[in-house]
């Protein structure tokens, strides 16, 4: 049997660690989750419970890393049945799930990329260390991408100073590419 580090609870479409040690110790250990009301979390100086989206979950449970509680019963979640949670609340997540956990696998951390207009941002050493170098797009093989969605993508990532990727998730090899845009001015 596996003990787990850390311990939450699902809450609705996200996991709380209530536990403020085992929440810190979680957030600095891979900058996993947000500290609740925390804007910009210096390090471990916060007294506030961690929110961890339900990607970030789901993958510290496959890593037997964290333990979820269901908040209304109080038993153990399954993998089997958080899954199922990602799925109703992420567009396509099995490709999304597979492009997080690459990254992190990497050594990169992976935020939500909502505010670049993405679906990550990644990070070479973490929020508050350094920026983001790059946002990522995750796309299946098969999709099709307009050129003007690529124009509207790069120049996004080139006001933040931020590298475009898309990132093809290839669900059947267990695979993920990565094609970059590079903008030059002429």
């Amino acid at each position: 049997m596996t003990s787990h580090k850390y311990r939450g609870e699902l809450v609705e479409n996200r996991i709380v660690l209530w536990n403020i040690e085992q929440s810190r110790n979680l957030f600095t250990s891979g900058f996993y989750g947000k500290p609740l009301g925390v804007p910009k979390p210096k390090g471990a100086d916060f007294d506030a419970p961690l929110i961890l989206d339900l990607i970030e979950g789901y993958y510290l449970l496959n890593e037997n890393l964290l333990k979820v509680l269901d908040c209304t019963t109080r038993k153990p979640v399954s993998k089997t049945k958080l899954m199922e949670k990602c799925n109703s609340e992420y567009v396509e997540f099995n490709e999304k799930y597979l492009v997080y956990k690459t990254l992190r696998d990497m050594g990169y951390i992976v935020t939500p990329g909502i505010k670049f207009g993405s679906d990550f941002a990644v990070y070479e050493h973490g929020p508050g260390i350094d920026h983001a170098p790059f946002i990522v797009q995750v796309m299946n093989p098969s999709d099709n991408i307009s050129a003007t969605a690529v124009v509207l993508s790069g120049r996004l990532a080139t006001t933040v100073r931020k590298q475009f990727l898309i990132a093809l998730a290839e669900l059947d090899q267990k695979k993920v590419r990565f094609v970059s845009f590079d903008w030059w001015r002429a």
